[in-house]
């Protein structure tokens, strides 16, 4: 009978932690639909929601494409500031973009810190 209540309790303490476990991951998931809600509000390009269809396949449209896509549409230019405002990515992610466009030779530097497609 002892070993039998030992045992419920210890269930009983393992199904508390769970709970807790899962009220952290909803409160987590709330938090970060609240921010993709916000994101969307504001009408602003992501990577993750975009895809395009190439030859009846749909295919995702990646960061750097977006990128590409946002430099192709300006007609002098466009500096990192701007594809900041435009994309919310890091400063180091659109660094990285953009050192991956230039060794493809898509876009080129017009002056520091702003970039033409080529």
């Amino acid at each position: 009978m002892k070993e039998l209540k030992r045992d419920l309790q210890t269930v009983a303490k393992g199904l508390k932690s769970l709970t807790q476990k899962i009220e952290k991951v909803s409160k987590k998931l709330d938090k970060l639909e609240k921010g993709q809600a916000a994101k969307k509000s504001k009408g602003k390009a992501t990577a993750k929601t975009a895809s395009k269809t190439v030859a009846g396949k749909a295919t995702r449209v990646t960061a750097s494409d977006t990128v590409l896509n946002i430099i192709k549409m300006s007609r002098k230019g466009v500096d990192t500031a701007a594809l900041k405002k435009e994309t919310d990515f890091s400063d180091k992610k659109i660094w990285n973009i953009i050192n991956r466009l230039k060794r493809q030779r898509k876009i080129k530097s017009a002056l520091r810190g702003v970039y033409v497609k080529v």
